[in-house]
């Protein structure tokens, strides 16, 4: 199956499971359980929207793989795998702060990152109808739009996006190392959707992004259309992005901030 058709499959289920969460936001949502922590939190419109998304790529891709957010993994027996975030901002969502997203990717392997190579994503926000998309080898685009990363800057110049995780010990060293770091950059943005971040990235919003502790589902699309829009997307050292780290600029600037992060200690 070429790639095109795979990420058309990703952009039609994307924008559908996108209009049923605008739909759920309007009506009205609540928190439905907690998590890993109490501020990490899932609502019904996450398991109805993950339901739809599961249930029109099984329609489309029955022997493909599964894995996402708010539902049990399916194993591969196609040899490909659909990554999904099916609300990937989800407290910006609860608030009604319009930077959330939908992120499916479909990958070759399972679903570890630092063993898959990713085929196809779509991120789409639907409180912007932006709608991000990347298959390998093809470029990144915005709607109709190709992308492309900021030219690299110095770091004193460069905008920088990051985010936080759930369990309070690894804020709290997160929030040490922005303090370090915000005094070396042009500023620290921290929107609260690492899908989009990461597409902030690919559109030249941001001249950089790091964080640690991703799962998955959060990076997998927005990291292939960063990459797709030329920036270096990686984790440590030579490692793919991971759980532990994800990090994406421009090739020079990544090198840099990378450096810059590990004498601060992160």
């Amino acid at each position: 199956m070429p790639y095109s058709d795979l990420l058309s499959l990703a952009r039609s289920t994307a924008v559908k499971a996108g209009e049923l969460a605008a739909l759920r936001l309007a009506e009205g949502v609540e928190v439905a359980a907690s998590k890993s922590s109490p501020v990490d939190i899932v609502t019904e419109a996450d398991r109805e929207v993950e339901a739809l998304i599961r249930s029109l790529l099984a329609d489309a891709r029955p022997l493909d793989g599964f894995y996402g957010e708010e539902s049990d993994a399916a194993e591969s027996e196609s040899g490909l795998t659909w990554i999904v975030d099916p609300i990937d901002g989800t407290v910006n969502y609860l608030y009604g702060f319009p930077h959330y997203a939908v992120s499916i990717a479909v990958v070759e392997g399972g679903p570890d990152p630092l063993s898959w190579r990713a085929l196809a994503g779509c991120v789409f926000n639907p409180a912007t109808g932006e709608l991000y998309t990347a298959a390998e080898g093809s470029g990144a685009f915005l709607g109709e739009k190709q992308l492309h990363v900021a030219s690299t800057v110095p770091l004193s110049q460069a905008l920088i996006g990051t985010g936080f995780a759930y369990d309070s010990g690894m804020r709290a060293q997160q929030g040490a190392l922005v303090a370090q770091l915000l005094p070396l950059v042009r500023d620290i943005r921290r929107m609260g959707t690492a899908s989009l971040d990461l597409c902030a990235v690919a559109a030249g919003r941001l001249n950089g992004y790091f964080e640690r502790t991703l799962n998955p589902w959060d990076h997998a699309a927005g990291a292939l259309i960063a990459r797709e829009a030329g920036a270096t997307v990686k984790g440590r050292g030579d490692a793919a992005p991971n759980h532990e780290f994800i990090l994406a600029a421009e090739h020079d600037l990544a090198l840099l901030l990378e450096a810059t992060l590990a004498e601060l200690g992160d």
